[in-house]
């Protein structure tokens, strides 16, 4: 057996070591190629071939001597047989080769990943390329008063809404955002406005003699003709009234004259129309608008809300149909400027006691008013015009997370001129766009987005602004989490005044800490900040928010915390810059009211609005703090406590029935979902980006859940408890309380218990939802 494996061995040899070759034969056209393997027997045929054709291919052989036939045939078998065999093994390798166990691959660097098999994840979260003092240092360095001056220069007239040179301006603003590779889109709203009559003007006559035909105007006044005696009212503060009554004044048919300031056009004719009055006349007096001509005309507005008031609660797009209807915020009467020289003739012809030392002004001979004085006739014949805005819009969007952006808006039209009402905040508005980009294309990326506005038809009470919100009502408080308004940013020199949603305070504060006083004359190193220079303390700088605030309605109408702030003049004025709505508001003027210190101001307004809203888009967890609401809510509901108690004590009838204890306990419920909810934050990952989006969530949804549900957003848009204005906000049950406990009403036991109800649920609703998941809930209120 041994012998015949080793003559197996010693043939197969024999085989291997035989002449042979291997011919590799590529096609002509280079399309494929394969290999030949040939035998001995084979290759002598070809050998011989060759010779005589005088050639020899690319060919490898050894010769040996001739063997026998019988030796042929074996190896013809024997070469068979190799060939199968190694078939099997080629066939055998590139199997296991193409087959390798499945094991994880050791993971590939970014770089290394084919482009389209790289899925981002849903919450992607690249390091930030900078801290807060890069971003800082970089807004500085984009951010200067010689940039603010040029763009201040280049966007100082503005015009009427709706205009032709309205419209041009709108394209600009497009424009320059589209260069700067924004997201750039308009907004186009059908709104009513109203303009005093080409042809026939307002009139006011004193009996038989022509007091003027004034050129100013108040929008949105009743028109017609009205005759009454005339009563002086100061302000036409409630407080004015009351002492008007004490003096056995009644205002019931009659037309009512009031010199501007301390409260808006707006409430002082809707002050007096709740007395029964049938006109009003509104001039700007001496001892206001100390130094201004006395023929000066005054423009206004008389809607005691925002927005266009034909389509109340409704935005006005081209494609919606509403049957006539308007707010309830139009006057019934009639309302009219006149000059200070218009209001001298009337005062010179009235009669009756001289007026109160606290309604007297900067002109002579003030008086009351009796009933055997002349009628005093009052004309208005504005008219609504159909009108299309545009509102102007670019973004800047964020890194991470994309649908979540705080909005920095001003307006952009004027009645009359306009440079410190609405030019120098649309030139802040593009100088902001212009940094913020600059500093994108510098390394600065945001988490989040920034949406610069420029709005239409401010001046008739926030038109385009409003109607913006009305169209996007249902998303808007879901994805906008801030707003930041520029308008009237420099009126005066020497104060500083802002107004500003509890959970902004805190940033406010933290931003006029760091921000330089730009008109400082010590070196930029050693100035005070704007906390230090303007009061020390932010409670000193803050003032309520007005309805005429472009930030209003987006903090009480659609519940977005909101900002606005302002240069003025020092003292307590009742007037912040006598130049509004008026011809003379010029860059002329300004300047003399800020010492010629405009850019400078200016800067500093852009960098407290920039600053802002960089920290609101760097940080993982938004800058809003919700716990600044809990001493809000406890200033409230221990006022209406207190008011209550004093009922109870005073044992009026059925007082016993009004309980605070629930609304206590919604008190409660939300000052620890507030608490509880700094408490998690403070010990959350907020690298965790799910997590942060979760925490950010529950902290955009407190302004937004403080909006009453329980009223109509059409008859009462200003739904916020707090800061809004109808039967449903916290002040209004503490005056009824009031009213109360002084006599001058009768407790209405149903209407308090359905007011403290309300109230309740919406501080418990908003409680409930602060404090995350309803497993997590701790319901007191039952």
């Amino acid at each position: 057996m041994a012998g015949t494996i080793d003559q197996a061995k010693m043939k197969f040899s024999k085989m291997v070591n035989s002449r042979s070759y291997t011919r590799f034969n590529q096609t002509p056209d280079g399309e494929s190629s394969h290999v030949e393997v040939k035998m001995s027997a084979d290759t002598e045929e070809e050998e011989m071939d060759g010779a005589e054709q005088g050639h020899i291919g690319h060919e490898m052989y050894t010769r040996s001597p001739r063997r026998p036939a019988s030796w042929n045939k074996w190896k013809i078998c024997a070469s068979v047989t190799v060939v199968l065999l190694l078939v099997c093994i080629g066939f055998l390798i590139g199997y296991s080769v193409h087959h390798q166990p499945e094991t994880p691959p050791c993971p590939l660097s970014s770089t290394q990943q084919p482009r389209q098999e790289v899925q981002p994840p849903v919450f992607d979260n690249p390091k930030p390329s900078m801290d807060w003092s890069d971003v800082v240092k970089l807004l500085n360095e984009t951010l200067t008063a010689e940039s603010v001056q040029k763009r201040i220069c280049e966007y100082s007239v503005v015009y009427k809404a709706g205009s032709s040179e309205d419209y041009l301006l709108a394209d600009k603003i497009h424009n320059f955002f589209a260069n700067l590779h924004m997201k750039t889109w308009d907004d186009e709203h059908f709104v009513k406005l109203q303009y005093p009559s080409s042809s026939n003007p307002n009139k006011v006559m004193f009996g038989s003699e022509e007091i003027g035909s004034p050129k100013g105007f108040l929008a949105y006044s009743a028109t017609g003709m009205k005759q009454g005696r005339v009563v002086y009212a100061n302000y036409g503060e409630p407080q004015d009234l009351a002492i008007l009554e004490e003096n056995k004044l009644n205002l019931n048919g009659s037309v009512v004259l009031m010199r501007a300031g301390k409260i808006s056009m707006a409430q002082k004719v809707a002050n007096v129309a709740k007395k029964g009055a049938v006109a009003v006349l509104i001039y700007p007096d001496p001892a206001d608008y100390d130094g201004m001509p006395q023929d000066t005309e005054l423009y206004g507005h008389v809607h005691l809300g925002s927005g266009d008031p034909y389509t109340p609660g409704f935005p006005s797009f081209n494609h919606t149909q509403f049957p006539p209807t308007k707010s309830s915020g139009l006057p019934d009467i009639l309302a009219q400027t006149i000059t200070a020289d218009m209001a001298v003739k009337i005062f010179n012809k009235m009669g009756g006691n001289g007026a109160p030392k606290s309604f007297q002004g900067g002109l002579s001979n003030y008086k009351l008013g009796n009933e055997t004085d002349p009628l005093l006739t009052v004309e208005v014949n504005n008219e609504l015009i159909d009108t299309k805005i545009h509102n102007v819009f670019g973004a800047i969007k964020g890194f991470i997370d994309t649908d979540r952006y705080v909005v920095i808006g001003a307006q952009r039209d004027s009645m009359t001129s306009g440079f410190a009402k609405s030019a120098v905040g649309t030139a802040l508005l593009v100088e902001l766009a212009r940094a913020f980009s600059e500093m994108v294309k510098g390394g600065f990326r945001p988490r989040r987005s920034i949406v610069f506005a420029s709005w239409s038809a401010g001046d008739f009470g926030n038109v385009g602004l409003t109607e913006w919100l009305e169209g996007y009502a249902t998303s808007l408080d879901k994805k906008a989490f801030t707003y930041i308004s520029l308008d009237g940013v420099v009126t005066g020199e020497g104060s500083f005044k802002a107004s500003a949603s509890p959970s902004l305070q805190g940033l406010l504060q933290k931003t006029l800490e760091k921000v330089k006083d730009p008109v400082s004359s010590k070196p930029y190193d050693s100035r005070l900040s704007l906390l230090g220079s303007y009061g020390g303390t932010l409670a000193s700088l803050l003032k309520p928010m007005e309805m005429d605030d472009g930030a209003y309605p987006f903090l009480t109408f659609s519940g977005i915390p909101s900002v606005s702030f302002s240069f003025t003049s020092q003292g307590d004025r009742s007037v912040d810059y006598k130049y509004f709505g008026t011809a003379l508001d010029d860059k002329g003027h300004l300047e003399d009211v800020t010492k010629r210190k405009v850019s400078e101001l200016s800067l500093g307004g852009a960098q407290v609005a920039g600053q802002m809203a960089l920290r609101l888009v760097h940080n993982h967890i938004l800058k809003l703090d919700v716990t600044k609401y809990n001493d809000e809510i406890d200033k409230r509901v221990s006022a209406i406590v207190c008011y209550t108690n004093q009922l109870k004590n005073a044992k009026v009838s059925k007082s016993e029935s009004v309980s605070t204890k629930w609304l206590s306990a919604a008190k409660g419920s939300f000052i620890r979902a507030s608490d509880n909810l700094k408490n998690y934050m403070d010990n959350s990952n907020v690298e965790d980006l799910e997590m942060s989006r979760i925490i950010n969530n529950r902290i955009m949804k407190v302004e937004h859940n403080l909006l009453s549900p329980y009223v109509s957003l059409r008859d009462v848009p200003f739904r916020h408890i707090f800061f809004g204005s109808g039967w449903q906000t916290a002040s209004d049950l503490e005056n009824y309380l009031k009213d109360v406990i002084a006599g001058n009403t009768t407790l209405d036991v149903d209407q308090v218990l359905r007011k403290f109800a309300l109230l309740t649920w919406t501080i418990q609703g908003c409680a409930n939802d602060l404090a995350g998941d309803i497993w997590s809930l701790d319901n007191e209120v039952e």
